[in-house]
């Protein structure tokens, strides 16, 4: 059975909600960072346009045609991430840049990479499936290697924030698949062992910078940042404040406020409420993410894509919401779709056009042979 893009079927199966779902955040987004600044508001319509243009893209490709070219973009990301190591561009003592030759141009192969990652894990997944029980350690040896190595890359950065999502997206993946009862009673104990010593030792292995960031969480006292954000956040009250009188944000007390604090000045201004409201269409996007499986029982590609961008979408929201407001360590990690900025942004977009691609043309191709198993 064969699809083509004007086939009536592709948009039977196109996920209409979710799009209506990620609309409302980047509008918001446009409009309180105009308020901020209109120069980084027109920028920002630029990354809309290059992003809507991306998903277009995407969304055309035969991907389940060349699914099996997956594992080519997943090393050709993990070699971008090597060469950072070794021609990176250095930025406030981290290297995670590399500069295009003759544009002058950097971009951040952590953040390309990610597509890759999730592709990845589905791809592994949808060539071996888990058996009823789970899988066993030869497979979650398997999976956790491609799990680890970009995020090993990615430390070395150094970028804390990354590398410890990459290792959560990939573990909630797996524990969606499922694990052998065996190897989950095993983990645990290893991880009760491993977490001991890091308490007791790792914190001399972190950068100087990263020791900070757990002091100053740590301390009585909230470090600039968060102080300022829990003032922008208290004082927008209830219901938020007009833009005038946003003088944490408008008289630039509260820094970075278009990026990595952006939830403190959508507070200020639309207040408690609005922050409700905010996170409320967050969590019904990632439900509505994890209720997209029940139609694709049985299709690991989609599956596994599926889910590894819901915990996604739920860990980015999660811990920026947490370090705006001091519940968790400033870590650099942007609230989806809302933050200022390129890279993150026209990745989710490029996740969601992958899924939405995955289910249009889901019953473009039949899997004809029977998928290897390691068990």
């Amino acid at each position: 059975m064969k699809l083509s893009i004007f086939d009536r079927r592709v948009a039977d199966h196109f996920d209409w909600a979710l799009i209506l779902m990620i609309i409302p955040p980047i509008a918001m987004s446009l409009f309180l960072i105009r308020e901020i600044n209109i120069d980084l508001a027109h920028k920002q319509i630029v990354y809309t346009a290059l992003a809507a243009a991306l998903f277009i893209v995407v969304f055309l490709l035969p991907i389940r045609r060349f699914y099996w070219m997956i594992p080519f973009f997943y090393w050709f990301g993990i070699g971008l991430l090597a060469l950072v190591d070794i021609a990176g561009v250095t930025r406030g003592g981290a290297q995670r840049w590399l500069e295009l030759p003759f544009i002058g141009l950097t971009v951040q192969p952590s953040e390309i990479f990610k597509p890759f990652f999730v592709l990845m894990l589905a791809y592994l997944t949808h060539e071996t499936p888990p058996p009823k029980e789970g899988y066993g350690w030869r497979a979650f040896f398997k999976m956790i290697f491609f799990i680890v190595l970009p995020a090993a890359l990615i430390l070395k950065e150094p970028d804390l924030g990354t590398a410890l999502l990459l290792l959560l997206v990939g573990g909630g993946v797996l524990i969606a698949i499922g694990l052998q009862r065996k190897v989950w009673v095993t983990l645990a104990l290893l991880g009760a062992i491993v977490g001991g010593f890091f308490y007791a030792a790792g914190y001399d292995m972190l950068h100087d910078y990263q020791k900070k960031r757990i002091v100053d969480f740590l301390s009585e006292d909230n470090n600039y940042h968060v102080r300022q954000s829990l003032i922008a956040i208290g004082s927008g009250g209830l219901d938020g404040k007009k833009p005038e009188e946003a003088t944490q944000t408008q008289l630039k007390f509260l820094p970075i406020a278009t990026t990595d604090f952006i939830f403190a000045y959508y507070a200020e201004r639309f207040g408690f409420v609005g922050a409700l409201v905010l996170i409320a269409l967050y969590m019904i996007l990632v439900l509505h993410l994890f209720s997209l499986n029940h139609k694709v029982q049985g299709d690991y590609l989609a599956t596994v894509t599926i889910t590894g961008v819901a915990i996604m979408v739920f860990f980015y929201m999660a811990i920026n919401i947490a370090m705006t407001t001091g519940f968790a360590p400033v870590v650099g990690v942007p609230l989806p779709l809302f933050s200022h900025g390129g890279s993150s942004f026209v990745n989710f977009i490029v996740l969601f056009a992958i899924i939405e691609n995955l289910l249009a043309f889901r019953f473009n191709f039949l899997y004809t042979s029977a998928p290897r198993s390691l068990e």
